[in-house]
């Protein structure tokens, strides 16, 4: 096979090649905004080999979940866990660096929580993205991967992306790390609509109502952390709306945040995890789901359940609790939306009209598969069809690919349930620039 029979881009042997940065982030949310921060440091400390870096993200600007900014929602995670501190925590890029910034370090301490308000860590993480600007290109989605040969191997990654006038950029690199966030998930057959949203984009949806508009009726779909938000949201914004919650278990159930159990969170919960049998594996993720998934903070809990109850005791029902429920029908019309819940019990139906409705069902990591074009066949995978990957993130390649391919995200079957979590971003950035740096002074065998 000649370099001509294949798809991909042969290695320039004229004066003026073009410049290869080491490593291209794909995306540029929390856990490539951590990597750009890590880098930033690392050139600061003069640490050797110097790492150059480009990341791309398809926003104009920096934004995190901005459709679940919630006043009163707080983080479900430790401010000490935040883009720096677990890998230095000596940076003047940590949470606590932030509100000395904007004086508000005495209040904070003085509030006496782990847990800041998500508006406020927002805020935090758009400072960080503010701070190493210089290394980001807003408004840049990434439509393809190419090949780049010197021979027979794959030497170099040319990154393609778009700018919003359909502009074509082209960026060379001896590594792509992939940080595309997750995706709303909708249930099969459900589409989005002006009536009918996925909670990733509550508030916005809301903003966009008209200033008189007076919703009277909202079907919230889900039982995790953000389902009770947005019920517990609508209810109070919205005092004379009744708002249905379907539930397709008895009632919300609590996350686990205990000591012990936050273990599984823990660099060396990672290590095990990676380095245990599938079955093992299997257990493990059974074992921990109600950290993370499908489980509501208990205070918030206890706060719908009281308010469900008085409203029980005045006669004055608005917050509906469908238990062991599902929504079998949904008929969209420009007066509202018809819902159709059935008890997974009895199998009663019960017709229920809505203004609109919020399907808090949760989100997949995107697969970054797709932009690798006939790169994709170079990437090996599990028995499950799922990307194998190494313990310091690089995807598991054939022998003829010696750059690397780096996942953020996406990555739960190896490295467990802190995967696409903001938990472990610190040290996770910090494994891959170690293993990009190793790579980077290696032969191309090495590499392989």
């Amino acid at each position: 096979m000649t370099d001509h029979d294949r798809e991909g881009t042969t290695v320039a042997s004229n004066d003026h090649p073009p410049a290869v940065h080491d490593l291209v982030g794909v995306g540029f949310g929390p856990s490539n905004l951590g990597l750009a921060i890590a880098l930033a440091e690392r050139l600061e400390q003069g640490q050797e080999p110097p790492l150059s870096a480009v990341f791309l993200e398809r926003q104009e600007t920096f934004g995190w979940h901005r459709g679940m900014l919630i006043d009163d929602a707080t983080m479900q995670v430790s401010f000490l866990k935040d883009l720096v501190t677990t890998r230095n925590p000596a940076s003047d890029f940590s949470f606590l660096s932030f509100l000395h910034h904007v004086g508000r370090l005495h209040d904070f301490i003085n509030h006496k929580t782990l847990f800041p308000l998500r508006q406020e860590f927002h805020d935090y993480l758009s400072w960080c993205a503010g701070r190493v600007a210089d290394q980001v290109r807003y408004g840049h989605e990434v439509v393809e991967v190419r090949p780049v040969y010197s021979g027979e191997r794959v030497t170099h990654l040319d990154v393609v992306s778009e700018d919003a006038a359909g502009e074509r950029v082209v960026l060379r690199a001896r590594n792509v790390v992939f940080g595309p966030g997750l995706r709303p998930r909708m249930p099969e057959g459900v589409e989005q609509s002006a009536r009918v949203w996925h909670n990733e984009y509550l508030l916005t949806r809301l903003s966009e109502l008209p200033p008189k508009a007076d919703p009277r009726s909202f079907v919230v779909v889900g039982a995790g952390q953000s389902a009770a938000e947005v019920a517990d949201h609508l209810h109070q914004r919205f005092p004379r709306a009744q708002v249905h919650a379907v539930l397709s278990r008895y009632g919300y159930s609590p996350s686990d945040d205990s000591p012990f159990a936050n273990r599984i969170f823990d660099p060396e919960a990672v290590d095990a995890f990676h380095a245990a049998p599938q079955e093992v594996k299997d257990q493990l993720t059974g074992y921990h789901r109600n950290t993370n998934y499908s489980v509501v903070d208990p205070d918030l809990i206890g706060e719908l359940y009281r308010r469900h109850y008085a409203e029980k005791v005045h006669g004055n029902q608005r917050l509906h609790l469908h238990n062991t429920s599902r929504v079998a029908g949904l008929s969209e019309s420009t007066e509202g939306v018809a819902v159709v819940v059935e008890d997974l019990v009895t199998g009663k139906q019960t017709p229920i009209p809505a203004h609109h409705v919020v399907f808090a069902t949760g989100y997949h990591p995107a697969d970054a598969r797709p932009l690798l074009g006939d790169l994709a066949d170079q990437v090996v995978t599990t028995p499950e069809g799922r990307p194998a990957v190494e313990r310091d993130y690089r995807v598991v390649t054939h022998d003829t690919l010696t750059c690397g391919l780096y996942l953020q995200g996406g990555t739960e079957h190896t490295h467990g349930v802190s995967a696409s979590l903001l938990s472990n971003i610190a040290t996770r950035v910090a494994e891959i620039i170690d293993s990009v740096a190793a790579r980077a002074g290696a032969p191309a065998e090495e590499r392989a």
